[in-house]
C-alpha cells in the first residue's frame, strides 16, 4: 500500500508539472514579447504588423522592411536591408547588420589606391629610363662632335696654315656658326677665352667685338652708322668734336622741362609715348636730351673734378662718346621728384613695360655694366626703333650686344 501511494503521489506530481508547463508555454505564445526599450523596438504579432510599400505586394503574413527595389513577396517571406540590417527569426527581432557593404567598399578604395601608386612608379620609371636615353644620345653627340671637329681640321689643313688652324680648333670652329666672327681678332678670343673660361665660345666673340678685352677709351673708332637711329656711341666708338644732328626738332613743351630738343624721330616717338602715359594716369618728362659736344664738355670737367676721372667715368661720358651728343638719347622724370629718383617711381614700372613699344630702349642697368661701363641709370633711354627695340625687349641684352650681332659689318 505505501508504495501504491508513492507512486500515485509520483504520478500525480508528473502530471502537474506537465499542465504547468503546458500551460506555460500557451501563456509564452499568447503574450507579446517585451525587451528593454534600448536593445530593442517592441514588436506586437507578427500577421498584424504591415508595412505599405509603395509598389510591392506583400501577403498578409509577410513581415516589410526597407528595400530599395519591388519585389513580390511570398506569404512567410521577410524582407529587410541588405545593406545595414539582419533578421531574428526565431525571435522576429531586427538587430544591425555588419556593414559587409563598407567593408567591401574599403576594400574597392585599397585596389584603386594600389593601382594609382603602381602607376605613378611606372611613370617615374619611365622617366628614368628617358633621361638615361637622353644623356646617352647627349654622349653620342659630343662623340660626334668630337669626330666633325678631327674633320674639320683635315679640311682646314688645305685653307690655312697649321698655327691658324690649331687656333680655329681651339674655338670649335664657331667661325662656320655665327656669322660675325672675324679673322682679324682670333689672337684676342684665344687670349680672352683663356682669361675667361666660365663664357661660352659665342660670348667670347661678342664680347671681343664690342672691345670688352681692352681698356675703356683705348682701341678707339669712328661711331659707325652716324646720322642714322642706330648709331653706335660708347666708349670705344667716337662721334667727334663736330657731330650734331641734322634736324633737332623740340618736344611738346607739355612733356618737356624748358626747351628740350631730339632728333626728329625720336622727338616725334618721345612725344606719343609721353601722351599715352598720360592718358594711362602716368606723368613722363623730358629733362636732358640732346647735348652739344661743348656742353658735354663743360659737364663732364665738373663731375671730374667734383670725383675724380676713374669715378666720373663711370656715370657721365666723356665729350664725344656720349649718346645725348646724338639727339637720340633722354634723360625722364615724374615731374615731381629729381630725374635720379626715377627708379622708384610708378612711372619707372611703366616705362619698363611700354617703352619698346615707342621705339626706346633702358640703356644703362645694373647687370649690363660690365659691358656698357656705366652705373645703373633708370632715366636714361635710347631710340632705337620699334623693330630693335621689340627684339631687344623680348631677348634682353645691351644695344652693344645687338649691333655686334646683326648691324656691325
Amino acid at each position: 500500500m505505501e508504495n501504491k501511494s508513492k507512486k500515485t503521489t509520483t504520478t500525480k506530481s508528473s502530471t502537474a508539472r506537465k499542465t504547468s508547463s503546458t500551460s506555460t508555454r500557451k501563456k509564452t505564445s499568447t503574450s507579446t514579447t517585451k525587451r528593454p526599450s534600448n536593445t530593442m523596438p517592441k514588436t506586437t504579432n507578427v500577421k498584424k504588423t504591415t508595412y505599405k510599400p509603395s509598389t510591392n505586394s506583400i501577403n498578409s503574413n509577410s513581415v516589410l522592411y526597407n528595400k530599395p527595389s519591388t519585389n513580390s513577396i511570398n506569404s512567410n517571406s521577410i524582407l529587410y536591408n541588405k545593406s545595414s540590417t539582419n533578421i531574428n527569426r526565431h525571435n522576429n527581432v531586427v538587430y544591425n547588420k555588419p556593414t559587409i557593404q563598407n567593408n567591401v567598399i574599403k576594400k574597392k578604395k585599397k585596389k584603386i589606391n594600389y593601382y594609382y601608386y603602381g602607376n605613378i612608379i611606372l611613370i617615374i620609371i619611365l622617366i628614368i629610363l628617358l633621361l638615361f636615353i637622353f644623356k646617352s644620345c647627349g654622349n653620342n653627340n659630343e662623340i660626334d662632335d668630337e669626330i666633325d671637329i678631327e674633320k674639320k681640321y683635315k679640311e682646314y689643313e688645305e685653307k690655312y696654315p697649321k698655327e691658324i688652324n690649331d687656333k680655329l680648333k681651339e674655338l670649335y670652329y664657331i667661325n662656320e656658326k655665327v656669322t660675325f666672327f672675324k679673322m682679324d681678332y682670333l689672337d684676342r678670343y684665344i687670349e680672352y677665352k683663356n682669361n675667361n673660361t666660365d663664357l661660352d665660345i659665342e660670348k667670347v666673340i661678342i664680347y671681343v667685338n664690342i672691345g670688352l678685352d681692352q681698356e675703356y677709351y683705348t682701341n678707339i673708332k669712328e661711331s659707325p652708322d652716324k646720322h642714322t637711329d642706330t648709331v653706335l656711341v660708347n666708349k670705344y666708338n667716337y662721334l667727334g668734336d663736330d657731330y650734331k644732328p641734322s634736324n633737332l626738332t623740340k618736344i611738346n613743351k607739355n612733356y618737356s622741362i624748358d626747351d628740350k630738343y631730339m632728333e626728329e624721330n625720336a622727338a616725334e616717338a618721345f612725344n606719343e609715348l609721353a601722351k599715352d602715359a598720360k592718358e594711362d594716369g602716368y606723368t613722363i618728362k623730358a629733362v636732358s636730351t640732346y647735348r652739344s659736344y661743348t656742353y658735354q664738355t663743360g659737364l663732364y670737367n665738373r663731375y671730374k673734378e667734383q670725383d675724380g676721372a676713374k669715378k666720373a667715368d663711370t656715370y657721365s661720358a666723356r665729350p664725344g662718346y656720349s649718346e645725348h651728343q646724338t639727339g637720340l638719347a633722354v634723360d625722364v622724370s615724374n615731374g615731381k621728384k629729381s630725374y635720379t629718383s626715377f627708379g622708384d617711381t610708378k612711372e619707372f614700372e611703366w616705362m619698363k613695360k611700354n617703352a619698346y613699344k615707342y621705339g626706346f630702349i633702358l640703356r644703362y642697368t645694373e647687370e649690363t655694366e660690365f659691358i656698357t661701363g656705366y652705373v645703373n641709370e633708370p632715366w636714361h633711354y635710347r631710340y632705337v626703333g620699334i623693330e630693335i627695340a621689340t627684339y631687344i625687349h623680348n631677348h634682353p641684352m645691351t644695344y652693344e650686344e645687338y649691333y655686334v650681332r646683326f648691324l656691325e659689318e
